[in-house]
């Protein structure tokens, strides 16, 4: 069979027939005749080790995961053109895996890093005129309860007034799916926590707020892109690059600070709230240094 003239009535039809974009039209083109060329013009009557040898090809030229499953996908779309055409018997794409994308590792900070940004917060609090106290104690507040519980920015932002007048080392939070789950406060969380609550009762609009951290939003507490763009400004201020971190980013040093200091994968999906195991397994490369640091200081034919 002719390949060419097969890929432009494939073409043809997914512009006819699907509504397909110039730019999705191209991208196809673009793939099917790369994979033409490779199998010496004769991609219409490949068959699956063929086109398991293209794909090891474009992976050995270092196209990414995701490079490499579009061009499987346009194969796909192909082949079954051709089999609804009556073109083919079979479809050779039909027994191959897609190609497996590598999940990206979060984006942490060190321990030095999380240590001056809660350093500068306390310093800003402390330190702060008294127009500018309540802010930056509320600030202060919120950095210290997330790093110290992992909580997500909504949990966070959200959390009832309760948690701070019980004043306890541990409080129960409802997270995704509406399951409740119980995480820890620190020594500092809960001072700091004690600070802001009482920079907080002396504002009269804010004092019968049901809220921690209350606000004049929709929600009526504190919106999470405002304690986005408050990290950002202190991170900043703490030497730290603003584009770095986030409250996501602080969530991840949580779990990972924990995981380098010898906690448990279980307890920290427990803590970070992930209802599967899989979820919390981005954080592996963490025990992986762990344990290759424990067997080359330890083991007795390391050295």
């Amino acid at each position: 069979m002719k390949s060419g003239a097969r890929i432009e009535a494939f073409l043809e039809m997914m512009s006819a027939e699907r509504g397909a974009a110039d730019n999705t039209l191209s991208s196809y083109r673009r793939d099917l005749e790369d994979a033409s060329e490779f199998l010496s013009g004769r991609l219409a009557d490949a068959d699956a080790t063929a086109i398991r040898s293209y794909l090891d090809d474009i992976a050995g030229r270092g196209f990414a995961a995701t490079s490499q499953a579009r061009k499987l996908s346009a194969l796909r779309q192909f082949f079954r053109f051709m089999y609804a055409e009556g073109l083919r018997t079979d479809d050779p794409t039909g027994v191959l895996d897609s190609p497996k994308k590598d999940r990206p590792l979060p984006k942490t900070m060190s321990e030095a890093e999380t240590g001056r940004l809660l350093d500068r917060a306390a310093m800003e609090a402390s330190e702060s005129a008294e127009g500018d106290s309540l802010a930056a104690t509320r600030l202060h507040a919120l950095v210290e309860v997330l790093y110290a519980t992992g909580l997500r920015v909504s949990e966070l932002v959200s959390l009832p007034l309760t948690v701070a007048l019980r004043d306890e080392r541990f409080f129960v939070v409802r997270g995704k799916g509406e399951k409740d789950r119980m995480v820890p406060l620190s020594a500092k969380a809960r001072e700091a926590m004690r600070a802001w609550l009482d920079q907080r009762n002396r504002h009269p609009r804010q004092v019968d707020s049901p809220f921690l951290f209350p606000a004049s939003s929709e929600s009526g507490h504190l919106p999470r892109q405002v304690f986005a763009r408050d990290l950002k400004g202190l991170a900043a201020r703490a030497g730290i690059a603003s584009a770095k971190i986030s409250p996501h980013v602080l969530r991840h040093a949580f779990a990972s600070h924990l995981l380098q200091n010898g906690a448990d994968l279980r307890a920290v999906q427990q803590l970070l709230g992930h209802s599967d195991i899989s979820t919390t397994q981005i954080y592996t490369h963490v025990l992986e240094e762990r344990l290759l640091k424990l067997v080359n200081e330890h083991h007795p034919l390391a050295d």
